[in-house]
């Protein structure tokens, strides 16, 4: 099959693809020496069988038809645990599609089991078998192999059958409200975006002190925009283990940040040493009254350790006697937080979750439910 390489064909197949009432979508993409991925195949599909594939590396070609296309409030578009898809649609166009579904959400609500893989669920529904061959190939080298495009294809034509059968069995269900929630945060902007002055939260596990915090803050922020800037992993500019060590360290002088293990020899007289000082001293330079510690997980030292593995057990007897993954339920971090507290800010003490669940794990706090084994499962019965 040819790759699209030029703006009119693109606007001619984005046309027709605008036609139905669905497009199925992925992309493919290598992030492997960048910070921004850089976009190789988009892969297209219809529900009438169309199906394209467009060089964004042609040099004669303009995406607009596309971005157009994914802005098209008639036209649902499809993809399989889109994250990083809608990634690469947001850098491009500063958009995100809608109306929009996951075919990877939509099948933990039908049942298929946490964050299932798009092969494991082409097996199931549609019963097909993917070649995984040229999965991990490199995108960007041209001329792409047939191997290649007919891999690339294969993500959005059995796409096509794994949409239209989740979405009946979610009519049939009732279900599709459940998806709103999880559809949410995909399609918001602020999933995407990469602000420096957020990137210490991803780090913050192990920094116990308000000061440690407050140069962790700093280092990570230069770290993130240093990365930004040169579009390179933020591993090349310094790695996780040693921004952790300069927050804990806080270093203030060359020879002090030289003597980090973590810190390559000769790197701290280099000018990334110094711009690393620099942001250590504005770590040191922040109010520490004003450092808002990050919440740590429960743990099970509350004595609630044997409550929260109980309504673990409730959950997963709910969650097969409905079909539904509890994934999308609650995460334990929930359960610790509805074992210490009736009133606990948690999705799943909220909505149609509460309806599923919450209301029987407070039952089973207050002794109104019961748990039992029968014919080796879990069976779950009011009390009176």
């Amino acid at each position: 099959m040819d790759l699209i390489a030029t703006t009119a064909d693109l606007a001619a197949a984005c046309t027709r693809l605008a036609a139905g009432p669905f497009v199925t979508v992925d992309t493919e993409f290598m992030r492997e020496t960048t910070y921004y991925p850089k976009l190789c195949l988009i892969q297209m599909a219809g529900p009438d069988g169309y199906a394209v594939l467009v060089d964004p590396l042609a040099k004669d070609i303009d995406l607009k038809p596309f971005l157009d296309l994914m802005a098209d409030e008639g036209v649902v578009k499809v993809f399989h645990s889109a994250r990083q898809d809608l990634e690469i649609i947001w850098l491009l166009g500063s958009l995100l599609p809608h109306p929009f579904f996951d075919t990877q959400v939509a099948a933990m609500v039908c049942g298929y089991g946490d964050s299932v893989s798009y092969e494991q669920l082409v097996n199931d529904v549609a019963k097909a078998k993917i070649d995984k061959s040229s999965r991990f190939t490199d995108w960007s080298r041209r001329p792409l192999s047939d191997a290649q495009l007919a891999y690339a294809l294969t993500d959005v034509t059995h796409l096509v059958t794994v949409y239209e059968k989740l979405a009946a069995e979610l009519l049939r269900t009732d279900r599709g409200a459940w998806l709103d929630e999880e559809m949410g945060v995909l399609i918001s902007p602020d999933t995407y975006r990469a602000d420096p002055a957020q990137a210490w939260r991803r780090l913050s596990g192990r920094i116990r002190k308000p000061r440690e915090i407050a140069v962790l803050m700093e280092v990570a922020a230069w770290r993130e925009r240093e990365a930004q800037t040169r579009n390179v992993p933020r591993g090349r500019i310094l790695k996780d283990e040693a921004v952790i060590d300069v927050a804990t360290a806080a270093p203030r002088s060359v020879e002090a940040l030289g003597r980090l293990r973590s810190i390559p020899s000769g790197f701290e007289r280099s000018r990334t040493g110094t711009d690393i000082l620099a942001a250590v001293e504005r770590g040191f330079a922040r109010d520490t009254a004003e450092i808002v510690m990050p919440e740590r997980g429960r743990g099970r030292g509350g004595g609630n350790g044997a409550l929260v593995e109980l309504l673990k057990v409730l959950l997963k007897a709910v969650c097969e006697n409905e079909g539904v993954a509890p994934k999308i339920i609650a995460t334990v971090d929930d359960l610790e937080a509805i074992a210490d507290d009736d009133h606990a800010d948690v999705p799943v003490l909220a909505g149609w979750r509460r309806g599923l669940f919450g209301e029987k794990a407070l039952a089973l706090k207050a002794g109104r439910l019961a748990l039992s084994a029968q014919g080796g499962r879990v069976v779950v019965r009011e009390l009176p």
